[in-house]
């Protein structure tokens, strides 16, 4: 089962907006350290955003200031609001996170979403 299902992903043009998000599985006890990354064809996957268990947040340089990293804790989900979104952040998006189903820890990632900017 995967642990962390990514949605909200799409084709959006230059300026525009996407929240993606990321809902962890039933089977998830605890969830530390959230993080969202991306992967841009023949490029190595790079942190986006990172929200830790206290609610301070860490963005890569390119994202400052137009993305935002959020969690509901109630709802096991974490969010990514992007804004003002450029060609250059097409990539296929995934989140992260250090898991624990009650049994035991592993860092868990999701299936992934594509987002795709572009006129």
């Amino acid at each position: 089962q995967v642990p962390l299902v990514e949605s909200g992903g799409g084709l959006v043009q230059p300026g525009g907006s996407l929240r993606l998000s990321c809902a962890a599985s039933g089977s998830i006890f605890s969830w530390n350290d959230p993080g969202w990354y991306r992967q841009a064809p023949g490029k190595p996957r790079e942190l986006v955003a990172l929200i830790t268990s206290r609610g301070t947040t860490n963005y890569a340089d390119s994202v400052k200031g137009r993305f935002t990293i959020s969690r509901d804790n109630a709802k096991n989900t974490v969010y990514l609001q992007m804004n003002s979104l450029k060609p250059e952040d097409t990539a296929a998006y995934y989140c992260n996170g250090v898991l624990s189903d009650g049994s035991r820890w592993f860092n868990g990632w999701g299936q992934g979403t594509q987002v795709t900017v572009s006129s």
